[in-house]
C-alpha cells in the first residue's frame, strides 16, 4: 500500500503535468459520476422501459442533458471503466480485458496475483481523473467497482478498495459494499469535503444492478407478477433497487446543500440482457459488439450551466466524459484526448461517428491490445457496422444493421449495401488498425 501512496504523491509532487489549466473559478463545480454496471441502455422509465421503476433517474433527466444514444467502447467491465476514468480506448490506456494472462490451470493463486501485479502497471502510467483534478485542490473519492488495485493507483485521495488479493480485491473488495450496503462512507467524505471548503470528485460505482440478482424482497414481489421468468423479476428489481440508490445520492447532495455547485454525470460501463431460463446474459449483449453491451443514456446535470434537453439523434461515446469535465473545471485536456465536450453541441454535430473494440474476457498479451481484440465496431448516423477480427474470430461475418429500422440488430444487410461497408470500414481502420497504436 505504501507503493501506492508514493506513486500518487509523485504525481501531486510533479503538478500532473498532462493538460494545462486555462481558467481559474472562484469555486469550481463537484463532479459527481454515477456510474451504473451491467444494465441495458432501455431498462429506465425515462428510455420507454414500459415495466421498470425508475423514478429518481427519471427525474434526473429531466434536469439535465440526456443522450439517448451513448455508446461504450467495450462491452466488459474494467477495459469500460478504464475508458471513463482516462478518457481513453482499451487499445490506448492498454486494459483490454478483466484477467491477466495466467499459465493454464494457475488459478487465482501466487502466479495469478503476480501477473494481475504487473498489468496493474498500466493504470499507474495512466493520467485520470483524479490526477488531472488534484493540483486543482480536488478531493476525489472512490466507492464501488474498481479494477485497478488500491484506489490511490487511479489518483484518488480518498476511497474504499484496497486492492489485496487475499481479501478479494480482484474488482473493488470493500468498495463493492457502497449502494448494497448503504452510502455511509459516501456521505462521510462529502460531509468532510464540504468541511475543508474543497471541490470534490466523487466515482459512485456500485456492483448494481450486477449480478448477485437478490434485490429487496420488498422490490421482487413488485415485479414477480409481471413476467413469466422469475430470473427477469429479479433482474427488474435490480434495476429499481439501483435506481434507489442513486435517489439516496443525490438527496444527500441536497441535503449538504452542494447540489447547485455540483455536475452530475451519469453512464453505464457496459449493457445486460438477462436470460430467461437463467440468471445469465443473453446473447447480443455483455461481451458483445453489440448495442445490447455497448449503447447506454449518458446524462449530464449542472445547474445554471446545462439546460434541460433530450437528445435523440446525436451520438456521444464515454470518451467525452472525461474531456467534459475537465473543461467543466477549468483544465484543458489533452491534445491527444479524441473525445469531445458534452457541453458543445456544435462540436458533437460535426461527429460522425462513434466506434469501438470488443475484447476477450482473459487477456492474452500483457502489452500489445490488437492479441485480444475480437471484434471492432463502429455507428455512424443509422448505419452499424460490426468487423470481425480474424486471429480470434476466423468464422465471424461482417455485419451491418440500419438501426433506426432495426434497433435490436435482427437483420444483417451487409450484402445488400457493400458500399456503405466499405465506407464504414475505411473510417474504422482510420480510427485503428489492429496492429497499430
Amino acid at each position: 500500500m505504501s507503493g501506492a501512496r508514493n506513486r500518487f504523491m509523485a504525481w501531486l509532487v510533479l503538478g500532473v503535468a498532462v493538460g494545462s489549466i486555462d481558467g481559474v473559478r472562484a469555486a469550481p463545480p463537484n463532479i459527481v459520476l454515477i456510474i451504473s454496471d451491467d444494465q441495458a441502455w432501455n431498462d429506465y422509465g425515462f428510455m420507454g422501459h414500459p415495466t421498470i421503476r425508475t423514478p429518481n433517474l427519471d427525474r434526473l433527466a429531466s434536469e439535465g442533458l440526456v443522450f439517448v444514444r451513448g455508446y461504450v467502447p467495450d462491452s466488459l467491465c474494467r477495459p469500460s471503466l478504464a475508458t471513463i476514468i482516462s478518457g481513453r480506448y482499451p487499445h490506448e490506456h492498454g486494459i483490454v480485458g478483466n484477467d491477466p494472462p495466467v499459465p493454464p490451470n494457475a488459478g487465482r493463486g501466487p502466479q495469478y496475483a503476480a501477473a494481475r501485479e504487473e498489468y496493474l502497471r498500466h493504470i499507474d502510467r495512466l493520467a485520470t481523473i483524479p490526477k488531472w483534478l488534484a493540483p486543482r485542490g480536488y478531493l476525489s473519492f472512490q466507492a464501488g467497482k474498481w479494477w485497478e488495485g488500491h484506489y490511490s493507483r487511479g489518483g484518488f485521495t480518498h476511497g474504499m478498495t484496497h486492492g489485496d488479493p487475499r481479501k478479494g480485491g480482484r474488482h473493488g473488495d470493500d468498495g463493492l459494499k457502497i449502494g448494497r450496503e448503504g452510502l455511509g462512507p459516501v456521505r462521510e467524505f462529502l460531509t468532510m469535503a464540504k468541511e475543508r471548503t474543497q471541490p470534490f470528485f466523487l466515482w459512485y460505482a456500485p456492483m448494481l444492478p450486477h449480478a448477485p440478482h437478490n434485490p429487496p424482497d420488498r422490490l421482487l414481489a413488485h415485479y414477480a407478477d409481471k413476467t413469466g421468468s422469475p430470473f427477469i423479476a429479479k433482474y427488474w428489481a435490480m434495476c429499481e433497487w439501483w435506481d434507489e440508490s442513486c435517489g439516496e445520492l443525490l438527496a444527500m447532495l441536497d441535503e449538504l446543500g452542494v447540489s447547485d455547485n455540483t455536475m452530475v454525470v451519469y453512464v453505464t460501463d457496459n449493457g445486460w440482457i438477462n436470460r430467461p431460463d437463467s440468471g445469465q446474459f443473453a446473447p447480443k449483449s455483455k461481451r458483445s459488439p453489440y448495442d445490447g453491451g455497448i449503447r447506454t443514456p449518458v446524462m449530464v446535470r449542472w445547474p445554471g450551466h446545462v439546460d434541460p434537453q433530450r437528445e435523440e439523434h446525436l451520438l456521444v461515446s464515454s470518451v467525452d466524459l472525461a474531456p467534459t469535465i475537465l473543461k467543466a473545471v477549468g483544465v484543458a485536456p489533452p491534445a491527444d484526448l479524441s473525445g469531445r465536450d458534452l457541453l458543445d453541441r456544435e462540436g458533437l454535430v460535426a461527429r460522425e461517428s462513434v466506434q469501438g473494440g470488443i475484447f476477450e474476457h482473459d487477456v492474452r498479451h500483457m502489452s500489445d491490445p490488437a492479441a485480444s481484440l475480437m471484434y471492432r465496431w463502429i455507428v455512424a448516423g443509422d448505419w452499424k457496422l460490426i468487423v470481425p477480427h480474424g486471429e480470434r474470430v476466423p468464422e465471424g461475418d461482417i455485419e451491418l444493421y440500419r438501426l433506426d429500422r432495426d434497433p435490436w440488430e435482427s437483420r444483417n444487410l451487409a450484402a445488400d449495401h457493400p458500399d456503405v461497408v466499405g465506407r464504414l470500414g475505411d473510417a474504422l481502420d482510420a480510427w485503428w488498425q489492429p496492429g497499430k497504436r
